[in-house]
């Protein structure tokens, strides 16, 4: 297992419905990815995290994330959804939102050139 220097010992907040999506949904792509074999607690906030402490699992998260083979995949999965708490696919939850604000003006900008053509 991955040696970080994240704290094992904090509990992760993560509602019932997000751990139960996370681990029993249905798709090939969720057999291969590699924090399958990691603590949830890695991957979502515990309640009232500091943000050093915050921003240090979250870097171990996506150091997980890097290595993975289904990466894009499971990122795609989370913007679609949206998923609203966790690292998924490399990005934190804020850092998808940035990802589907992008996203949703370049559709903009697309529907406006092709009406303007």
């Amino acid at each position: 297992m991955l040696q970080l220097s994240y704290q094992s010992s904090q509990v992760a907040a993560v509602p019932s419905q997000r751990a139960a999506a996370r681990e029993d949904q249905d798709g090939p792509w969720h057999a291969d990815a590699v924090c399958r074999r990691d603590e949830a607690g890695l991957f979502f906030a515990p309640s009232k995290e500091p943000t050093a402490a915050r921003l240090s699992r979250e870097e171990a998260a996506k150091r997980v994330c890097a290595r993975c083979p289904v990466l894009v995949q499971c990122r795609e999965h989370a913007l679609l959804q949206p998923e609203p708490y966790g690292v998924w696919g490399g990005l934190t939850a804020a850092e998808r939102r940035v990802v589907l604000a992008r996203r949703r003006r370049r559709d903009i900008e697309v529907k406006k050139a092709q009406s303007a053509a």
